[in-house]
């Protein structure tokens, strides 16, 4: 369940955000991913880095305002800060011990979802079946 909650969680992050339209489904993602980059700076888990990191994630998140490409950088850039995070023993939560490991694994469902565009459920599964008729055509 270690592995498995996280991965649903960043595959229901995807559909809620299919109920937002374009472009504000971009915006909306890119103030979540300058959310996720300030996330770590009550830790104090890497001192100064801290702050070091979120100026980057916010520059990242501003870029993130035109381009799905950059969302989807912040979100990679966030899970190797999850990841340190984790195994220098400082989670997001303190009291959940292993919550940056969730964040590291939910974080790159996101960011492949950025990475693709941000489409929407329905423009999976149109895409998806789009390029299924093709193959189905030649194999007959």
């Amino acid at each position: 369940m270690l592995i498995i909650a996280p991965i649903l969680v960043g595959i229901a992050y995807v559909c809620l955000n299919s109920f937002i339209r374009e472009p504000h489904r971009r915006r909306f993602n890119a103030v979540m991913v300058a959310g996720a980059g300030a996330a770590y700076l009550s830790s104090g888990g890497f001192g100064a880095w801290e702050l070091a990191f979120t100026v980057v994630l916010t520059y990242v998140a501003y870029r993130g305002l035109d381009s799905w490409t950059f969302i989807g950088i912040g979100w990679l850039l966030h899970t190797a800060w999850d990841a340190l995070h984790h195994w220098k023993g400082t989670p997001i939560l303190p009291f959940a011990e292993h919550s940056s490991l969730g964040c590291a694994i939910c974080d790159p469902v996101i960011a492949v979802w950025c990475l693709m565009g941000g489409p929407s459920v329905r423009e999976l599964v149109t895409a998806r079946f789009r390029a299924a008729k093709p193959m189905q055509a030649q194999s007959e």
